[in-house]
């Protein structure tokens, strides 16, 4: 779900002394990749055509394999699934479809046995209109939960100008609309107002007594899966919870929930979709995605591929072989953020996710190694989107599925392990699949590609193995940019850390490229990673030839 914000939080505010805090970063957080499951078309146990935790459970060893070190869950919680489990009915309790609580503390227990850590998916802005506490608030005598949503204080007042996303109206006995968040059917819980109108009572501050037990309840929801054994969260809308907010009554929440976790849960995760790294990082979170940003389109996206912020046009993202893209435009965004991050916390640079499209549209695996090793090779924690390591494609379907509409439902298809039938997913019939799978019998699968030494599979744990095993690229270490000219090619870059340096070189334009660089090889140069034997880049001094559709890794003595 997107946002920006910037709509939300004054610039202003960071005068305060919290922008000179520096979070409890977790140690095991600088060397971590991760590896996003969406629960629904993981793994189908029970045959009912719907992924369970039973089944992440029994892929456990093969998540393993990759050589990432943590995973990243997508909501398990109860819900009525008109938006695929972002619509929560219970935080407390896993959705029948995937299992029991039993089933996610074991789940928790055997992924640490493995060395692996799990995160799950919070959802703080709102619930869905089933959850108990939304059906006392729309009852129109006055209860505990009356105030834990937004709600105008007549039928007949929409909001006006502060509605925020909407208002929906006639719902329940209770004389008053209710804000939302997204969907009709999620109501926005009331974190309070940073600037309440004196003229609209309902608008709550951030101070009420109301606004304040619902924040209890939301660090109590934290509490409750860190103690059953998750090892962070990742935050769904994190900076739009507060309305409003000129004061930063919003970064105020999340310093306390991470004050909490510094004294409490040291060793938790927090990222969260901000996609505006200088104040998630500055609320308290340990890192923030970026990618609700045109720039980031304009650097990954096919036309036929296009996120949900639809921006990108003409197959002209930097990463395509036409090589017609320009990269200066993302990295003045990026480095903008980077530079008031460094050394408080990391930006994280999804090539994939639930929310986007698949980055295979008509790549080829030379292709998305490429994009893979930007990944792997940048700043900040990356992040997998499962079936992405075997290169699975994105459905030109047209399928609605649970508020599950496209581009979304033709990037959370089902996992294809195998060539049997439903690609190992599942035993149901076909037709009773949570999403129909790839039917392609060139799709690539698990299976086949654990045999094959130049499989896409093999290349991303190659690429895995390179980023933990080199300290030079862990997220911490130090980023700086040695070549990107605007709708030029290639872009080269060097981290370094602790005496270690590593230069990194992509070249995803068809067209050969020589590049000087301001940075002397040492006499010894290791490459870690690149192409075949003949598209190997050759040195001399400072110059770097680049064969089209190729990269390098070097390591530098």
């Amino acid at each position: 779900m997107k946002l920006f914000a910037s709509f939300f939080i004054s610039l202003a505010f960071f005068a305060s002394t919290w922008a000179q805090q520096t979070p409890l970063i977790p140690s095991w957080a600088k060397t971590a990749v991760f590896y996003e499951i969406y629960p629904q078309t993981f793994y189908d146990t029970n045959d009912d055509g719907i992924g369970d935790l039973k089944g992440i459970i029994q892929k456990l060893d093969y998540v393993k394999s990759l050589g990432v070190s943590a995973i990243w869950l997508n909501p398990f919680y109860e819900s009525p699934f008109r938006d695929a489990g972002y619509d929560v009915s219970d935080y407390y309790k896993v959705a029948a479809r995937y299992g029991t609580n039993d089933d996610a503390k074991l789940l928790f227990e055997e992924a640490h046995k493995r060395g692996l850590r799990i995160i799950i998916d919070f959802v703080p802005g709102h619930t869905s209109v089933d959850h108990p506490w939304f059906k006392e608030s729309a009852k129109a005598e006055k209860n505990k939960y009356s105030n834990w949503y937004i709600w105008t204080n007549s039928t007949w007042d929409d909001g006006g100008k502060d509605k925020g996303r909407g208002m929906i109206n006639g719902y329940s006995e209770r004389d008053g609309n209710f804000m939302i968040n997204f969907f009709w059917h999620q109501p926005a819980l009331n974190f309070g107002y940073g600037e309440p109108d004196s003229s609209k009572a309902w608008q709550l501050p951030a101070n009420h007594p109301d606004v304040l037990a619902l924040r209890e309840e939301m660090k109590n929801i934290l509490k409750y899966w860190l103690d059953l054994g998750c090892d962070g969260f990742r935050v769904d809308m994190a900076g739009s919870i507060i309305r409003k907010d000129k004061n930063g009554e919003g970064f105020k929440f999340w310093q306390e929930v991470k004050q909490m976790l510094d004294v409490n849960y040291p060793q938790a995760f927090m990222v969260s979709e901000w996609s505006y790294p200088k104040d998630a990082i500055k609320a308290g979170f340990s890192a923030d995605f970026l990618h609700w940003i045109p720039e980031y389109d304009n650097l990954f996206r096919r036309e036929a591929s296009r996120s949900l912020n639809n921006v990108s046009a003409d197959g002209k993202s930097w990463f395509d072989s036409e090589g017609k893209g320009d990269i200066s435009a993302f990295l003045a965004a990026y480095m903008d953020h980077y530079e008031a991050t460094k050394g408080k916390g990391f930006i994280s640079l999804p090539v994939g996710n639930h929310d986007l499209s698949r980055i295979n549209v008509n790549r080829t695996d030379e292709e998305l190694e490429i994009i893979y090793a930007f990944q792997m090779c940048m700043p900040g924690v990356p992040f997998i989107y499962y079936g992405d390591e075997i290169g699975m494609k994105q459905l030109s379907n047209n399928i609605y599925k649970e508020g599950c509409y496209p581009p979304r439902s033709g990037a959370r298809t089902p996992m294809q392990w195998s060539t049997s039938a439903n690609k190992g997913f599942s035993k149901a019939a076909a037709n009773n699949l949570w999403l129909p799978v790839d039917t392609d019998e060139k799709a690539p699968n698990v299976a086949e590609q654990e045999k094959n030494p130049n499989s896409m599979l093999a290349r991303t744990k190659k690429l895995v193995a390179m980023r933990r095993n080199q300290i030079a690229l862990d997220a911490d270490a130090d980023f700086k940019i040695l070549y990107a000219e605007k709708d030029k090619y290639p872009f080269a870059f060097v981290r370094e850390k602790m005496g270690e340096k590593v230069v990194v070189v992509l070249n995803p334009s068809k067209n050969d490229v020589e590049i000087e660089i301001p940075l002397k090889f040492g006499k010894k140069t290791l490459q870690l990673s690149g192409f075949k034997a003949s598209q190997i880049p050759s040195t001399k001094g400072t110059k770097i030839n680049l064969k089209g559709i190729s990269y390098a890794v070097y390591k530098v003595y």
